[in-house]
């Protein structure tokens, strides 16, 4: 199998992933993922640490630090978009592709996290300022 039959058949299997068995989870991952970002960017706020995002972006002697807790919150959330994946992949391919289910954990275990813990960092830092001057 060739790049672009690999590529083809990843997005034609991505694009039927959200209906059908199992798609209560495009639901869920995210939300769980997204509540992670934001108690970890409250915690960030109270210490006083750089945005994650912002970071990991800028700041390469941080990077690898940053990267890897963000991992580590987000470890159970991975884990279980993947086995859920490859589950949907059994019930309705009948086979498994590891990297299909590899995009959508990443997608829906690590991106929304990734994207969130930033402003929730923001917002906490303004409502503290905001709080202190009375």
């Amino acid at each position: 199998m060739d790049v672009s039959d690999l590529g083809t058949r990843l997005f034609s299997n991505l694009a039927a992933r959200p209906e059908g068995v199992l798609a209560l989870r495009f639901l869920l991952q995210p939300a769980v993922s997204s509540v992670l970002g934001i108690l970890d960017g409250i915690k960030d706020a109270r210490t006083d640490r750089t945005p994650y995002l912002w970071t990991i972006l800028s700041v390469p002697g941080k990077r690898r630090g940053r990267l890897s807790e963000g991992v580590s919150a987000t470890t159970k959330v991975l884990g279980m978009a993947l086995a859920t994946d490859l589950i949907y992949q059994y019930r309705t391919l009948d086979t498994f592709y590891l990297d299909e289910a590899l995009v959508v954990a990443l997608a829906l275990g690590f991106v929304p996290y990734l994207l969130i813990r930033g402003p929730a960092a923001r917002v906490t830092r303004w409502w503290m300022l905001r709080k202190a001057r009375g």
